[in-house]
């Protein structure tokens, strides 16, 4: 807990997470489902703590549930990936890849995959990500641009990073140089 509120006040290569907020009318924090291993009940508070620092308060931070093709939570899966008081307190909102009106089409990547992104995580005034980075199986690493897509991402666009095209050549744990699926995301 120490260790990462101190992170929160003296991040690298940023401003304090506190500062980030300062200003923001509002903030999404996107949490993976419950196919990750991802400490969020430890996480969490220090990163509320550090919003409301910064003058955002929880009526107005949302935890968005990354879970690309997966299945929502269940309240009870909730309350043990967020923790109880976090899964009651806060606004908890689940993707769904196959609800085309929820996502916003940000055109395409070089090698022609739509990015179509969650609406609601695109259109929040402060966007942060949580995650476990582990090697990955396909993508090089999993984490960071991962919660977005596939976490965030709609079904076309997932069709495409998941398919043939990007799960061939050099790719494989640890691998993100000339890693095709690692270039797209």
């Amino acid at each position: 807990d120490s260790a990462l509120r101190e992170a929160l006040v003296h991040p690298i290569g940023t401003p304090p997470l506190a500062e980030l907020a300062r200003g923001r009318r509002d903030a999404v924090i996107v949490v993976s489902d419950r196919t990750r291993p991802v400490p969020n009940a430890l996480l969490l508070p220090p990163m509320l703590d550090a919003l409301r620092r910064g003058g955002l308060p929880p009526e107005a931070v949302t935890l968005q549930v990354a879970t690309g093709l997966h299945r929502p939570c269940t309240p009870a899966e909730l309350r043990e990936t967020l923790g109880d008081e976090i899964a009651s307190s806060l606004r908890v909102i689940q993707h769904d890849a196959r609800d085309a009106a929820a996502h916003v089409d940000l055109g395409s990547t070089r090698g022609g995959m739509p990015i179509r992104i969650d609406r609601f995580f695109v259109e929040s005034d402060l966007r942060l990500v949580t995650g476990l980075i582990e090697p990955h199986l396909m993508a090089g690493y999993s984490g960071g641009r991962k919660a977005v897509c596939p976490g965030l991402a709609a079904v076309e666009t997932l069709r495409m990073a998941h398919g043939p095209a990007l799960l061939e050549g050099q790719i494989g744990p640890g691998l993100v140089e000339g890693n095709p699926l690692h270039e797209a995301l």
